[in-house]
């Protein structure tokens, strides 16, 4: 097997399918990383879960099939100068050589390693700049104890022309929708995918091209999302899933508005004295709002700035790092928080027919 590309292509595309490598293999071939050449040189990881694929062309190929060690492949690569790379095998060793730079890699078992599952039907075509933003705006609220795979993953409800996603880890839910292609105009599907891989596969679609949405409907097991080249498949979660759409459509008597930009820049001061676990206290009146933080006696914060308020003065309080998170994936200048009383969730969306929903917990305060 033989052949010759540019550093930073290669670079590129063996980083992108060593993120789905396992930490901890169950069995030792499933810490490589195939590298397959034909016409283009593929490159491919699979951990049962979840499997990546990229394809990239290359000069002076030479078909051949091999495995080697995936995370040490992209370090070195990674490491290289900026010049062409050329990648050879002799006997049981793969080597590369790159300028005056040269790494021998001892071969694994290639015959061992797992056959990925191949794609289920493609569903449809969705914008890739839309599915990265709306994905990054809900994977916020995903839960990170997988003693409970449910909260760990995104659902993901398509009826028709529309896609619904959403993530809670019991405290919060975040809700974004989109549109889409669909090859089919009456699609439906109702699907749990792990946060982590849909998180991960955001962060290399590229704008101003589409995605593929390899998904059959009722009865799957997999999922796929193909981009640019890149392939990611990954195995469904279990689908029971809260109703989070009946907890989005409460009946709010009280609404504040308030500038996204500076609201934030207001709750990371005030949260500089906080400790982690210390409530942020906001204070809603006609014309601003007042936010406040303190640490025992060592330290306290209190900052306001102008909010529009539609209902009662209002005090409550929540976790500074969701509040955040809530706020980051508002798409206009403006954020409107809903409420019902101080002790029940509250609702943050933006102002002006933003297709986005993220629902807070409150902490009780105490006085």
């Amino acid at each position: 097997m033989r052949f010759q590309v540019g550093r930073e292509v290669l670079a590129e595309a063996v980083a992108w399918v060593a993120r789905t490598l396992p930490a901890r293999p169950a069995v030792p071939v499933l810490a490589g990383m195939v590298l397959e050449t034909g016409t283009d040189l593929t490159l491919s990881s699979f951990d049962y879960e979840v499997s990546g694929r990229a394809a990239v062309e290359v000069d002076e190929a030479e078909p051949g099939r091999v495995l080697v060690p995936g995370r040490l492949l992209a370090e070195i690569v990674r490491s290289l100068p900026a010049q062409p790379v050329h990648f050879e095998t002799t006997g049981s060793e793969a080597v590369l050589t790159c300028g005056s730079a040269e790494f021998g890699l001892q071969l694994m078992p290639v015959e061992d390693y797992p056959t990925p599952p191949g794609l289920p039907s493609v569903a449809g075509l969705v914008d890739s700049g839309a599915l990265a933003a709306a994905i990054g705006r809900v994977v916020v609220a995903a839960s990170r104890d997988d003693t409970l795979p449910m909260l760990t993953g995104v659902r993901v409800d398509i009826e028709g022309d529309l896609i619904r996603l959403a993530c809670t880890d019991r405290y919060r839910i975040a809700a974004s929708e989109l549109t889409w292609k669909p090859s089919q105009p009456d699609f439906a599907a109702a699907v749990v995918v792990p946060a982590r891989t849909l998180a991960d596969t955001a962060k290399s679609l590229r704008a101003g091209t589409e995605t593929e949405l390899a998904l059959t409907g009722a009865g799957d097991t997999l999922i796929g999302l193909s981009n640019a080249g890149r392939t990611t498949t990954a195995r469904l979660l279990d689908d029971q899933f809260i109703d989070y759409r009946a907890r989005l459509s409460a009946d709010w008597a009280i609404h504040a508005d308030v500038p996204v930009g500076p609201f934030i820049d207001v709750i990371k001061r005030v949260a500089l004295v906080a400790e982690r676990s210390t409530p942020l206290r906001l204070a809603f009146s006609q014309g601003e709002v007042r936010v406040r933080a303190a640490t025992g006696d060592s330290a306290r914060a209190n900052e306001a700035l102008p909010a529009e308020l539609d209902g009662p003065d209002i005090d409550v309080a929540f976790n500074a790092q969701y509040l955040l998170d809530g706020l980051a994936g508002v798409g206009t200048g403006t954020a409107r928080i809903s409420f019902v009383t101080p002790a029940k969730p509250s609702l943050i969306t933006g102002l002006g027919g933003d297709d986005y929903r993220y629902l807070l917990m409150p902490i009780r305060l105490s006085g």
